[in-house]
């Protein structure tokens, strides 16, 4: 099949399929005389594998990972089992960083329980004094969810796969 018919058949932008394929994630393909790309069943199921984890909010480098033992299954699935744990920490915490957001938005929600003019509107009051002060002194966090797996330290299950040589 053609990338156009590829992207119809697993629900991905083309933008997308080229991407994944510039950051490794799908095979090369073959191409035909006239030079267009031609996928295989193959494509599309690891296409729809990476689309997968990444509804799993997985970085790219988590999906590699996973990708090699995919592409090795007789390896040990301990590493995969420990990224997975590693992944399932970083949603704990960004879901303690929600849940701080919504306290922050609710309690700011509460300066402001009446409608009137918006020169006397607590919460805008509130988030002008608090963008005065900057972010290191503001009350509560520093802000709303950061990005995915900053610092993360799955990068050391992402070695090369070796084989025993038992």
């Amino acid at each position: 099949m053609k990338i156009g018919e590829l992207a119809l058949a697993t629900g991905t932008k083309i933008e997308t399929i080229r991407y994944y394929e510039r950051e490794g994630l799908l095979p090369k393909t073959t191409r035909t005389e006239g030079n267009y790309r031609i996928y295989g069943d193959a494509h599309a199921g690891r296409l729809s594998f990476v689309r997968h984890c990444r509804s799993l909010d997985m970085t790219l480098d988590e999906i590699r990972v996973l990708l090699r033992f995919k592409d090795a299954p007789m390896e040990n699935c301990a590493e995969v089992n420990a990224l997975l744990d590693e992944h399932i920490g970083h949603v704990e915490e960004r879901v303690r960083e929600l849940r701080q957001l919504e306290k922050q938005l609710k309690s700011l929600r509460e300066l402001c329980k009446e409608t009137q003019d918006a020169a006397h509107c607590g919460i805008l009051t509130e988030l002008t004094q608090a963008a005065r002060r900057g972010p290191e002194r503001s009350s509560g966090t520093a802000g709303h969810v950061h990005g995915t797996h900053k610092g993360a330290s799955y990068r050391r299950v992402a070695r090369p796969i070796t084989k025993d040589k038992k």
